[in-house]
């Protein structure tokens, strides 16, 4: 616990320390911070589900699956997270022409834009200028959600359904191609294509 006001990451972790080496999924967690975190400031804490990510990505829990994390006093090592250096972000706006790499779009249509790393830190990526790319923020939010395979799938899918709607059929069979290579290696078979 941190010395003065008490933080969403205390109570977060207040809870893991009562729960060592247990599978925790995130709702009981949120319950716990929530109920904690009113008791002590009379308002409800934010993304508590966010912090929760963060602890992880620092190295003090372990994600078990998808929403069910573990407290392993063993295991658990912090690491700083470190965020692309302000020169290397330049760079990497400047090499993607200051718009997003999915969708084209950025300051100048008044989307914000992001530094992602390519590859996360936590799973050995580094701050350097080939590991990032720009993303809009509705993408970094959609790469963060889901898998780089499942994002991938979904941002096709949506191409196809724009190509539909506008009667590109060069563009649907493009993305039926991709879509049929996704069936092929049985890969996020959860996701159901439009076009089956």
């Amino acid at each position: 616990m941190s010395r003065g006001r008490v933080t969403i990451s205390d109570l977060i972790m207040e809870y893991f320390f009562k729960h060592p080496k247990e599978d925790l999924p995130h709702g009981p967690v949120v319950d716990y911070v929530e109920e904690k975190y009113k008791e002590l400031y009379k308002k409800k804490p934010r993304d508590t589900w966010r912090q929760i990510r963060k602890l992880y990505q620092q190295g003090l829990l372990i994600k078990v699956k998808k929403g069910v994390y573990r407290y392993d006093p063993d295991l658990a090592q912090y690491r700083e997270l470190h965020e692309f250096p302000s020169d290397v972000k330049e760079q990497i706006f400047k090499r993607d022409n200051y718009r997003c790499v999915v969708c084209g779009r950025g300051r100048e249509d008044g989307v914000e834009i992001h530094a992602d790393h390519k590859v996360p830190i936590q799973n050995g990526g580094t701050n350097t200028v080939d590991n990032g790319q720009t993303l809009c923020s509705e993408h970094n939010y959609l790469k963060k959600t889901y898998s780089q395979t499942e994002f991938g799938k979904r941002f096709i899918i949506r191409l196809y359904e724009e190509a539909k709607v506008k009667g590109d059929k060069r563009m649907e069979k493009f993305c039926k191609e991709i879509l049929d290579v996704y069936d092929k290696y049985k890969i996020n078979h959860h996701i159901k294509r439009p076009d089956k």
